[in-house]
């Protein structure tokens, strides 16, 4: 088994309280939770957690980065879900949303949480619209997924909503890396999850008001498909975790979470 790096806050004092599990999107690791999240959660008497994939963060495998898929890091994810002492909740951003939906094809949680999701239908559908209506962004991206530099204004404008100070975008930017080719793949309709197959936790899907890579409508679509509730996040773009308003979409999930007992 490849080493995965697990970054965890909190003691759990809160018997009551089910653990979280963090899962990262592309191009990033556990290091985007841990920057305000983990703690954040801790404090409210959580036991909080992030997970790198593997070839991500600190975990192993970087040097076979792009032979890993969809299954692959949905194995990852069961993996830490089975060194936990209980079930925990678990939360997933972009592409981790699709990965959560993998393992949800075999197995379940007490509850699960997918914000700004690359939706169950895949990439396709959003990949198609910021081509059209953002050409010169649409470029930009593909410069990142082919392992090129990208600008850090069209990195800015993709994961952020407002204005970004440059020391803050270029501290982003210098922890982000590669992402696997066959991952892209699979996220364009290769190894997408089936539905049919899926548990259905309960579930919420959070949606960001400015996201310009998965569109609030697409993140609806996604839950009205899974049968998920829906919380739509005024003014946030893409990267809600890293967002200046950050609190705002922690404070969503919190609500959700002792709405439900959890």
């Amino acid at each position: 088994m490849i080493r995965l790096e697990v970054l965890s806050r909190g003691q759990g004092e809160n018997a009551d309280r089910a653990p979280l599990l963090f899962v990262h999107g592309a191009y990033v690791g556990a290091w985007c939770w841990d920057e305000y999240f983990l703690a954040w959660f801790a404090e409210r008497g959580y036991e909080a957690h992030a997970l790198s994939l593997r070839g991500h963060g600190r975990s192993g495998g970087r040097e076979r980065l792009h032979e890993f898929g969809l299954a692959d890091y949905a194995e990852d994810l069961a993996h830490a879900v089975g060194q936990m002492q209980r079930p925990p909740v678990l939360i997933g951003h972009s592409m981790g949303a699709l990965v959560v939906q993998k393992f949800l094809e075999h197995s379940s949680v007490p509850a699960a949480v997918l914000a700004c999701p690359v939706p169950p239908f895949g990439l396709l559908p959003s990949t198609f619209s910021l081509a059209f209506t953002r050409p010169a962004l649409f470029t930009e991206i593909n410069a990142l997924a082919a392992g090129h530099s990208a600008s850090r204004g069209a990195l800015a404008e993709a994961l952020f909503a407002g204005p970004v100070g440059e020391e803050r975008i270029e501290r982003i930017y210098g922890r982000m890396q590669a992402e696997s080719r066959r991952a892209l793949l699979d996220m364009s309709g290769w190894g997408l999850p089936q539905t049919w197959r899926m548990h259905r936790p309960p579930t919420l899907v959070l949606g960001a008001e400015h996201d310009v890579l998965v569109s609030p409508g697409l993140a609806q679509s996604a839950a009205r498909l899974i049968g998920a509730d829906y919380h739509e996040l005024a003014g946030l773009g893409h990267a809600l975790m890293l967002d200046e308003r950050w609190e705002e979409a922690a404070g969503a999930l919190f609500a959700w979470l002792r709405a439900r007992g959890l």
